[in-house]
């Protein structure tokens, strides 16, 4: 963990299609970022495409900070997923994600979320 003793483990189903939504998960995970706490973003449903290059700079939100630079921020210094089973329905591949952004499973979503001092929230 980084200076926090707590991680946050932020999961969005939304994209383009609940922008609102999509954009709190990010904000509040690179804000999270920025006070020190250990993040892990999981992108899944419909938040998965902004796992790919220019998809999250495409969306735009008026009065909000624009999602390619809430994503760069998270990922320079937490951890961005993408769903298993959301990649795999959406023809997405490892060869296929930003830099930096990891495809990974249930298993691994768990072990994040049970983790002693870790609190998940739910886009």
């Amino acid at each position: 963990m980084t200076t926090s003793s707590r991680s946050l483990v932020i999961k969005t189903t939304a994209g383009a299609d609940r922008l609102e939504a999509c954009n709190q998960a990010f904000t509040v995970a690179a804000t999270a970022v920025a006070a020190g706490a250990d993040v892990s973003l999981w992108l899944t449903g419909e938040a998965s495409w902004l796992a790919l290059p220019g998809r999250a700079g495409a969306l735009e939100l008026a009065h909000a900070a624009p999602l390619d630079e809430l994503l760069a921020a998270v990922l320079a210094a937490g951890t961005v997923t993408v769903c298993t089973q959301c990649a795999v329905r959406r023809d997405i591949t490892a060869d296929d994600v930003v830099p930096g952004v990891r495809i990974a499973g249930a298993a691994t979503f768990v072990e994040e979320i049970l983790a002693p001092g870790a609190q998940a929230l739910v886009y």
